[in-house]
């Protein structure tokens, strides 16, 4: 990676506050913010809490599923052949015997069958006792041995696997994870996500006036985190000054957040504090700076504590690929899932070459081939709230039909 300093295998030596690392390539600084961080340590979370989540370990029932040989219908527990004196329930049942019994209810000792309710008609014998003898709906041949009958293991053995490591949980698994006899499930860390938006320009709602923007991260940007594999834990806003930047860093720092995501700041100019507030924390830069447009001034720092700040450019499109250039690698790391991956596309149309670095093009598919959108401008979202992915434009242009490196969206 392009930095001031080599280590002795060609690797980047470790960047130290004030040290300038010099702008990555893309493919660069994917890579980096997948290998700067390591996984988050599993957890164990209650079994409400866990949905969505990905199993750190092998689950295992603890019990029987179910646990006890139960009825699989209203009815009797009947041993042996009609008719069958009625039983006193919670004793043995012998032969000639039943005694009343509930979906799901346990199955007396000595039971052999269930019979269904309407197949039995309480009756009276020859001595006036009451007894149970077979009703008109009764099939030929019931009750059977075992019939209706939900025997202890059926569903699993105690010791069985239920759901392998890596396992997202679903409904299901967690509802399958407590007829287990399980309180709590290992979850592999999902990283906490503090979200910082700069400017003084933004308003949250409404039609701005001239020189006024609309907020277009705040609706935006949590739902993106939570696609990517983070937790949003809270939002935090802050003027265009260093000391407002530094107490909104400081406010994340005391939050439960993983990694700092913000927007806007991350220029040069006499009016982004970004810099000078991570400088100012003790903060070291791994990425400053991508040679793409748009999205060139993304920061990836990291502060003493061990949190990660994600450093966005304010305009919205820049932003995104930004985000998951930077954001969904760093993510997916910590959350112990593999890179995003990339594929190739075949070039809709001859892109012409640029000088400049390499364009992050949002593209739409057409009849199989990727052509880029209309209205990509940093600032624009029109283009990217069409696209089907992104692809990676070297500055020389591309040809009808040439490959290139695309990426796809986390919400395609």
């Amino acid at each position: 990676m392009p930095v001031d300093a080599q280590g002795p295998a060609g690797e980047p030596d470790a960047a130290v506050p004030g040290q300038r690392v010099l702008p990555h390539t893309w493919e660069e600084a994917r890579a980096t913010a997948f290998t700067v961080a390591g996984p988050l340590p599993a957890l164990d979370l209650a079994l409400a809490q866990a949905a969505g989540r990905k199993l750190a370990a092998d689950v295992f029932a603890l019990q029987p599923m179910p646990h006890y040989a139960s009825s699989a219908m209203d009815g009797w527990a009947v041993a042996g052949s009609p008719p069958w004196i009625l039983a006193e329930p919670g004793r043995r049942l012998s032969p000639g015997q039943a005694v009343p019994i509930v979906t799901g209810g346990l199955l007396p000792p000595g039971a052999k069958a269930v019979l269904r309710s309407e197949a039995g008609l309480l009756s009276t014998d020859d001595d006036g006792l009451p007894v149970l003898v077979l009703g008109g709906a009764a099939r030929p041949g019931e009750p059977k041995n075992g019939q209706h009958i939900r025997p202890a293991g059926q569903e699993a053995a105690q010791g069985e696997l239920l759901a392998k490591a890596g396992t997202v949980l679903n409904p299901a698994h967690i509802s399958l994870a407590a007829l287990g006899g399980l309180d709590t499930l290992s979850v592999l860390g999902r990283p906490a996500v503090q979200l910082v938006l700069t400017g003084d320009e933004v308003v949250q709602s409404g039609i701005p006036a001239p020189g006024r923007v609309r907020d277009a991260f705040t609706p935006q940007l949590g739902g993106v985190v939570e696609l990517l594999g983070g937790t949003v834990v809270g939002l935090r806003r802050a003027a265009d000054n260093l000391a407002a930047t530094l107490e909104a860093l400081a406010d994340a720092e005391g939050n439960p957040a993983d990694v700092v995501v913000t927007t806007g700041a991350t220029g040069r100019s006499s009016a982004d504090f970004l810099r000078p507030a991570i400088e100012r924390m003790g903060g070291i830069f791994h990425i400053d700076g991508i040679a793409m447009r748009p999205g060139h001034p993304s920061l990836l720092a990291e502060f003493p504590d061990g949190r990660f700040l994600v450093g966005l450019p304010g305009n919205p499109l820049a932003a995104m690929v930004a985000l998951l250039t930077v954001g969904a690698p760093l993510l997916a790391r910590l959350g112990s899932s593999p890179m995003p991956p990339t594929f190739e596309v075949a070039c809709g149309s001859p892109i012409k070459e640029y000088h400049g670095p390499t364009r992050i093009v949002p593209y739409r598919l057409v009849y199989g081939l990727a052509s880029p959108c209309a209205n990509t401008d940093s600032a624009m979202m029109r283009g990217l709230a069409a696209a089907d992915g992104l692809m990676v434009v070297p500055p020389h242009g591309a040809k009808m039909g040439e490959a290139l490196t695309a990426l796809g969206l986390p919400w395609k």
